[in-house]
């Protein structure tokens, strides 16, 4: 997977988010990773006097989230599902995490399992990998920093993928690259043809594989590309970006920015540029 296409989420948009009592960070994968993870990350909560706001939004991602602060070791870790609207959260417990953000076309290859599965759900990773979810969970807990734990999980990864017999790229895989590489402006009417099968047959394979549309990934694609334009170029007339990413109107892009957001865009970069808290 091309780099550029590096989903993005609220604690990296907005700065007032970031706060001492709570910090948010987002790491890269290993170069043998990049096809398959989008970032590794952390979330770091101590509670104050106030609730603090956690905002999820859409990203075409999967997560395997591990709770370092879990009494249970064999119910620390478990698995997100494929969101298609916005979510927020308000922490008031102390909260470590760390988490490992797949791209949703190759997910399979570590989890087993077509992300389908997870719709509604949030199954824990002991379900999938057995005891070695609990010794993964017992390592990551006794490394000394994040460092340790990232060199950790990609140990583990790299090992799910050399068990996996060699594949050629899934038509999955394909159809998804397709509509990365044109930010998800492709109609599945045109996503058929470049791929020569039917449209019956691509809503079929989408919705087995990962339980949505066709269209509504292109439509979550659009739109954290839409996000990341503004996060590059915050100032960018919405006219201009509603016109790139083949919005109707500006209104339009608003729309659906508040549908995957909860918020409109003015809301998120009124203050000025995002604040950089990626490494």
């Amino acid at each position: 997977m091309n780099r550029e296409h590096r989903p993005l989420q609220p604690p990296i948009l907005e700065k007032g988010l970031s706060q001492p009592h709570y910090l948010y960070r987002e790491y890269e994968p290993g170069k043998s990773l990049e096809p398959y993870v989008a970032c590794y990350w952390t979330s770091e909560f101590v509670p104050g006097e106030q609730t603090q706001l956690h905002r999820i939004v859409p990203d075409g991602c999967i997560d395997i989230i591990v709770d370092l602060r879990a009494a249970n070791m064999a119910k620390a870790a478990f698995i997100s599902e494929l969101m298609t609207s916005f979510e927020v959260i308000h922490l008031m417990e102390p909260q470590s995490l760390f988490g490992i953000r797949f791209f949703s076309s190759t997910v399979r290859q570590f989890l087993r399992y077509p992300v389908s599965a997870f719709r509604g759900s949030h199954p824990l990773l002991e379900d999938l990998w057995g005891s070695e979810s609990g010794l993964l969970v017992e390592e990551m807990r006794e490394a000394q920093d994040v460092k340790g734990r990232i060199a950790i999980v990609e140990r583990k990864l790299c090992n799910c993928l050399e068990q996996q017999v060699s594949l050629s790229e899934s038509l999955l895989q394909t159809s998804m690259a397709y509509l990365y590489d044109t930010h998800g402006s492709l109609s599945v009417a045109e996503l058929s043809e470049k791929l020569c099968f039917s449209e019956r047959h691509l809503r079929r394979m989408f919705h087995y594989e990962l339980g949505v549309s066709p269209k509504e990934l292109a439509q979550i694609i659009r739109f954290q590309s839409m996000l990341q334009a503004l996060y590059r170029t915050p100032k960018e007339q919405l006219t201009q970006l509603a016109h790139r990413y083949g919005y109707f109107d500006q209104p339009h892009l608003i729309k659906e920015f508040k549908r995957y957001y909860g918020i409109p865009p003015s809301h998120v970069f009124m203050a000025g540029e995002p604040k950089e808290v990626r490494s």
